[in-house]
Formats: C-alpha cells, sequence, structure tokens
C-alpha cells in the first residue's frame, strides 16, 4: 500500500492545522495494535544486540547511526516464521513500529561512551564506575524524550523533514506488512545478502585475525588508495592526500548509511569536504595555523566554522516561519489559559504534557545531583547546562532531519566555548557540562526519527514516547559492560589505532586548548566563525526563497567540517549509486535492476548492521590477542 503523504506545494502552503487534520482523517489507525509487551521485549532483546554497532562506529568514527531498519526486519522475519509454525500471530505495523522505537533507543545509548565520558576519564585519569555512567546516560536520555515533544509540531507535523533513516524505516515496515509474504521474505534475504557483503569485507580487513589464522595473505588494506602510494604520493601543498583525510575506506558501512540519504545532502557533504580537505586545510597548514595534519588536528580548527553554519542556518530557519513559538510556549501555560485557545486536535494522542511539566524539573535536580557526586560540577554550572540544552536541540533535530547525522560533537563544543567563560581552566566541569549538551540532543533527534515512520503510518506519538523510555535503560544495560570490557580499566587504550575513539579524543584537546581561555582560538577561526554563520544563514534565506528548491543543505555543508573527507565522500558515493540507477528510463530497468533500486534502504541497513556487528566482535578478537 502506498504511503499517504502531502505534496510539496501542501507542505508550503497549508497551515499546521490543516496538516493535522488532513493526517487525522487519512494516515491515523489508532485502534491498531501498537505498543504492546511482545513488540517492548522484542525492541528491548534487538536494540540491546544491536547497541554494539553503534559502539564499534563510534570508537572508529566518532559518532553513531540508528538500527531501526535492521530491528524492524528482523522483527518481521521472526513473528513470520513463528506464526508459520502456529505460535501466535504476526505484529501489526504500528506493532513492529513501536517495537522500532524500543530498538533505536536502545542503539543510541553508546552515544557518551565515546564523547564525553572517555574524554573526561582521559582528562582526569580516573575511571568512572559503570554504575554511575548508567545512571548518568539514563537521565540524559529521558530529559532528550521530553525536550523531544515541543520540536515535534514543527519539524514533523508542520515541516515534515525526511528525518532520512526514520522515513527508511516507514517505508520498509509499509513494505513488509501491507504486501505479501513474498516480497517481506525478500527484503529479507536483501538485508542479510548486504549484512554478509560487509561483515566479510569488514573480515578481510582484520589483519591481526587473518595472521592468527594463517590467512594474512587475503588481508585488504583499510584504504584503497594505500596502493596508490606504493607507486606515487598524491599531494596538496606538498601535504600528502592521506594527512589530509582525502582517500577511500576499503569498509563499505559508510556507503551503506549514504543510501539511506538524499543525493542533495550528501552533494552538500561533499562540497564543503573538497573546500575543506583540498583548499582550506592545506593552506592552514602551510601557514603553521594548523599544527600537523590528519583529522584530529585538521578539525581543531575546522570545526568553528562548520558548527557556526549549522548554528545559524538551523536556528534562522526556526525562526523564519509562522507558529514558531506556540508549540513550546503552549509547554509552560497554565490549562486556564490554554482552554481559551483553540484546541489541539491531536491532543489526546501525543505525550500528555502534564509529565513535562512534573519530569523535568525533577531530572534537573537529578542532573545537579549527579553532575556534583560524580564529577564535581557546581550545582549552579550544572543548572545553567540545562536551557541551553533546548537551544541546541533546534540545531541537533534540524540536521537529523536533514541528513540522518546529529551533530551532537560539534553542539558539545560550542557548549565547551560558552564553560570557557564561566568556569575557565576546569576541564572536567568542561566536558560534563558539554556531554549533557551532545546527549540530550542526540536523545531528542532519536526520538524523533522514530516519530518519523510513525507519522507516516499512522501511530500515536505517546507510544513512541514511551518505548523510547524503555530502550533507554535496556540499551544502557547492554552497553556499558561491553564498553568497559573493552578497555578492561585501561584508559590509555584510548586515541590508540585500536581504539581511536576520534570523538573523545577532539573533546579532550578543545578542553584543554579553551582551558587556557577563549583568546586561544586562532583569529582565523574566530573569523571562520563569523564566515560559516553568515553563509548559514544565506544558504537559508536562498531556501526560503527557492520555496526549498536550493540545492545546497547548510546542515549537510557544515557537518562536512567535523568528519573526515573519506566519510563524506563515501556517503557521497552510497547515495549518488542509486541516484544515478533511478535516472535509467523505467521501461528499461531488468526485474532485477528495479527490485535492487526499490530496496535501497534494506540494502544499506543490512549493511550498517552485518559490517558493524562483525567490526566489533573483530576489535574484542583483536583485543584478546
Amino acid at each position: 500500500m502506498a504511503i499517504k503523504q502531502l505534496t510539496e506545494q501542501q507542505i508550503r502552503e497549508w497551515t499546521l492545522e490543516q496538516k493535522d487534520q488532513w493526517w487525522l482523517d487519512n494516515v491515523y489507525r489508532g485502534n491498531m495494535r501498537q505498543l504492546t509487551v511482545r513488540s517492548a521485549v522484542t525492541g528491548a532483546f534487538l536494540g540491546s544486540i544491536l547497541s554494539v554497532t553503534n559502539l564499534y562506529i563510534g570508537i572508529k568514527t566518532g559518532w553513531t547511526l540508528g538500527v531501526g531498519i535492521t530491528s524492524v526486519i528482523l522483527s518481521f522475519a521472526i513473528f513470520k516464521i513463528l506464526s508459520n509454525f502456529k505460535i501466535g500471530d504476526e505484529m501489526t505495523v504500528l506493532e513492529n513500529n513501536a517495537m522500532q522505537s524500543v530498538a533505536t533507543s536502545a542503539g543510541y545509548m553508546t552515544a557518551p561512551l565515546i564523547a564525553s565520558l572517555p574524554a573526561y576519564m582521559m582528562v582526569t585519569g580516573r575511571v568512572i564506575p559503570q554504575w554511575q555512567a548508567y545512571c548518568w546516560i539514563v537521565v540524559l536520555g529521558l530529559m532528550g524524550m521530553l525536550f523531544a515533544f515541543p520540536l515535534k509540531k514543527r519539524y514533523i507535523n508542520d515541516e515534515q523533514l525526511p528525518f532520512p533513516e526514520g522515513y527508511a524505516a516507514g517505508v520498509v515496515l509499509d513494505n513488509l506488512h501491507e504486501s505479501d509474504g513474498k516480497d517481506g521474505l525478500l527484503k529479507a534475504k536483501l538485508l542479510g545478502g548486504g549484512a554478509f557483503a560487509a561483515a566479510f569485507i569488514e573480515f578481510l580487513r582484520s589483519e591481526a585475525v587473518l595472521a592468527k589464522m594463517g590467512l594474512k595473505f587475503l588481508a585488504l588494506p583499510s584504504h584503497w588508495d594505500s596502493l596508490v602510494y606504493k607507486f606515487y604520493t598524491p599531494k596538496i601543498g606538498g601535504i600528502a592526500f592521506k594527512d589530509l583525510t582525502i582517500g577511500i575506506d576499503s569498509s563499505i558501512v559508510m556507503m551503506g548509511t549514504g543510501m539511506l540519504m538524499s543525493i542533495s545532502a550528501t552533494s552538500s557533504m561533499l562540497l564543503g569536504a573538497v573546500l575543506n580537505y583540498f583548499v582550506l586545510a592545506p593552506i592552514m597548514i602551510n601557514k603553521g595555523i594548523i599544527i600537523g595534519t590528519g583529522f584530529k588536528s585538521i578539525t581543531m580548527w575546522a570545526l568553528w566554522g562548520g558548527a557556526a553554519m549549522m548554528t545559524t542556518s538551523s536556528i534562522y530557519s526556526f525562526l523564519a516561519s509562522g507558529n514558531t513559538f506556540s508549540s513550546i510556549t503552549e509547554l509552560f501555560k497554565k490549562n486556564r489559559v490554554r482552554k481559551e485557545k483553540k484546541r489541539d486536535i491531536l491532543e489526546h494522542i501525543e505525550l500528555p504534557k502534564k509529565y513535562s511539566y512534573i519530569l523535568v524539573p525533577i531530572l534537573t535536580i537529578l542532573i545537579m545531583i549527579m553532575g556534583k557526586a560524580f564529577f564535581d560540577i557546581d550545582y549552579v554550572l550544572s543548572l545553567l547546562a540545562v536551557p541551553l540544552v533546548f537551544v541546541f536541540c533546534i540545531m541537533a533535530v534540524k540536521s537529523t532531519g536533514v541528513t540522518a547525522i546529529t551533530p551532537g560533537s560539534a553542539l558539545g563544543k560550542m557548549t565547551q566555548v560558552t564553560y570557557a567563560v564561566l568556569a575557565p581552566g576546569n576541564m572536567g566541569t568542561n566536558l560534563i557540562t558539554a556531554g549533557i549538551t551532545s546527549e540530550v540532543c542526540l536523545s531528542a533527534s532519536n526520538l524523533l526519527m522514530d516519530i518519523k515512520p510513525a507519522y507516516m503510518l499512522g501511530g500515536k506519538p505517546r507510544h513512541q514516547a514511551i518505548g523510547h523510555a524503555i530502550g533507554i535503560f535496556c540499551g544502557s544495560l547492554v552497553a556499558i559492560p561491553v564498553f568497559y570490557m573493552l578497555f578492561d580499566g585501561d584508559i590509555s587504550k584510548f586515541s590508540t589505532e585500536q581504539f581511536p575513539m576520534p570523538g573523545a579524543t577532539v573533546w579532550k584537546a578543545v578542553a584543554e586548548v579553551l582551558s587556557k581561555g577563549l583568546g586561544a582560538l586562532h583569529p582565523t577561526a574566530q573569523v571562520a566563525v563569523l564566515i560559516g554563520g553568515a553563509m548559514g544563514i544565506v544558504f537559508e534565506v536562498l531556501a526560503k526563497r527557492t520555496k526549498g528548491r536550493f540545492p545546497l543543505s547548510p546542515i549537510a555543508f557544515g557537518i562536512a567540517f567535523v568528519l573526515p573527507f573519506n566519510t563524506s565522500l563515501e556517503f557521497f558515493i552510497g547515495s549518488a549509486i542509486f541516484w544515478l540507477m533511478s535516472r535509467k528510463p523505467e521501461e528499461k530497468r531488468s526485474a532485477r535492476f528495479s527490485t535492487i533500486l526499490e530496496n535501497k534502504e534494506t540494502i544499506g541497513a543490512g549493511i550498517i548492521a552485518g559490517g558493524s556487528i562483525v567490526g566489533i566482535a573483530l576489535l574484542i578478537a583483536e583485543t584478546s590477542m
């Protein structure tokens, strides 16, 4: 069954009330089973297992991915098989969607483990006890859930941003449940095929494991361009490409991610990466402004302009249209005032506002208490971090809605700048307060990614919120012990070739720089902030003037400045492959060609899952050798 959607013209011209009424009349399926015991249990199980995929990607790249598509296909296949054996019945499409909300939430619980917490451990030399890490991560996750709902109306109901991974999950869910069984099994096979291909490549990339098996001759290079360096060293301004992160990784996990993104977003990322790594970075290195080469050195300068672009574009977009603050101010109005205004026609299925009235103050107090007890942060400084979160959530959600990437790290850096003024020289406070901003924004963005397929399929938003909370508790119970098992209390393993931890390494480096005051930022970095901020506004103005037809995304363009070049390139390749395939006339497509093209989200999800799970298993194996 084709998913009912508004046209681009309707999205631009209709009011929020018109869109909500249309959705209620044409899409909502309130009587269908949604969040049930079995969907919650299945989501908790699958999400907890798949959380290790994000742990692996985070250790290697410094950021996280969702596991939604993988979980819905696995869940569908499991209950399809059980029903064939007369053991229960199949899940409904909304039941599977609620399960996905639990699973993806669990999958995101690795975020603090690859950024703020290990950075804090490296700075202080103190290993945080597991139980403290669990309490801290859970509270920040729940805060993000409560901060997300004031933004739901704006970005899902009104602007209807794509949220690429969420949209892909919605399409896969619809195809699985609304078509015949053969189509569902086909998707399971495609998921398995993509997973096997990525897993096999990861296995061949593990030289240490292959050597142990006597198969070292089968090992693949970590980057394909390393083969070129045997004969020739390509350079820009006298700097080798590899020292500028310019190359192609032999892993296909990031290409799988690109399959879930639009060609506009990945093209913007590639353009931003070319500007940064082919032009700006070589100039700054040769001038001695960027000290050293490699991602860590370059991003310490480049992130300021990129973060500024994402900041201004997100805030301008948020402020530029009507009804901007209606859903936010509504949250804090008394019942008597709200009754005088027009009733929200979706109020009966949204998360009740009373939960925010009660829980946000309670969680704020808990953050203050734990901040003092666990990290010795002054109560007032912890409290000041909370209002910053909502402002930064605007940027995080907009980025996630456009590119599927939440710039938690970049937003954390902005918090670090703030606390360089409020608590100068205190690196521990600098890192943990930045962690509050980053982790809450990640949780909020993740929840809205979950709500996107529910909105597409007619589900109740409050069920996604409950499922998200379940996933927070369950995912942390798995991710935290695995993380602590990997480094086994040895902080010296962080920032090594085996545990690169680029996210945590950059956080630590920024804290060290800012401990000397804002004056430690090079004047060119300050200029980059001004230029990046101006470009973010210009891009958004052009997008608004052209009614969304301007081809470049400022969020995607800016985020390329905080990723290695090869990551942006691989995203683009994954997206471009299927974009080029779609250009072929329909009458000239074979059945197999059409099948592959129609299931790109499924194939991409399989690649992400297979490569990540095997990657983390190999990492554990290499650690134990």
